[in-house]
């Protein structure tokens, strides 16, 4: 089944309005060490269609480019991070370096 557009999904006009005003009160990107400026409104829980999820201002996270498109995506298709510590490991805990299965 193909993906809904994007205006069908939710992302009209009134997202973007609550887009620009939530960027304009958190203007940088909410990953830790992190500085530069959020240009996504990021759902940390994806939403999946479900309204009320997909308007909880809890549950966005202002991020700059590069980590909605690698860090967010990736933990929302696999569950887990891959960023890197300082030390050289993962700092994801579902990382599945991390588990202990």
């Amino acid at each position: 089944m193909p993906r809904l557009s994007a205006r069908a999904r939710g992302y009209g006009t009134a997202w973007e309005k609550a887009r620009l005003a939530f960027l304009a009160s958190h203007p940088r990107c909410s990953e830790p060490g992190c500085s530069l400026p959020a240009v996504h409104v990021h759902h940390r829980r994806p939403h999946k269609g479900d309204q009320r999820i997909f308007w909880d201002r809890t549950n966005w996270a202002g991020l700059c480019a590069s980590h909605h498109n690698a860090d967010a995506q990736q933990r929302e298709r696999h569950g887990y991070s891959n960023a890197i510590g300082d030390d050289g490991l993962p700092t994801d805990p579902n990382h599945p370096f991390n588990r202990c299965d």
